[in-house]
């Protein structure tokens, strides 16, 4: 048997979430803009689901995710986006995703924050 030093190594230490909940970003690449309302330190989806982005665009496994309830011109709708997609949003525009008040409740400045939270 050949021993192969990537056989002994460590398993990559999930890195600390750029983005928060309640926190409000844009998709870098597509038209599309939400927020956050869970965070996975890593990848923690099917690989069907991981497969079907093209190979080019596919962001790395050792990430963090996020949850968002998300929304384009045409609707609303719940998105899995990696953290190198992600962009914090500073447009200031309110957001009309249909399950925003189930989840946030929204200050006078238009900051979202998961409702039972403190913070």
């Amino acid at each position: 048997m050949v021993y192969d030093a990537a056989m002994r190594s460590e398993p990559a230490k999930p890195r600390e979430a750029k983005y928060r909940i309640g926190q409000v970003v844009r998709h870098r690449f597509y038209p599309f803009r939400g927020v956050i309302y869970d965070v996975d330190p890593t990848f923690n989806n099917t690989e069907e689901w991981w497969l079907s982005i093209p190979e080019a665009m596919r962001p790395s496994k050792d990430q963090p995710f996020y949850h968002l309830l998300a929304e384009n011109a045409e609707t609303e709708y719940s998105a899995y986006v990696s953290e190198q997609n992600l962009l914090p949003d500073e447009s200031g525009e309110p957001l009309r995703h249909p399950e925003l008040e189930e989840k946030f409740e929204v200050d006078g400045e238009g900051n979202y924050r998961a409702r039972g939270r403190a913070n």
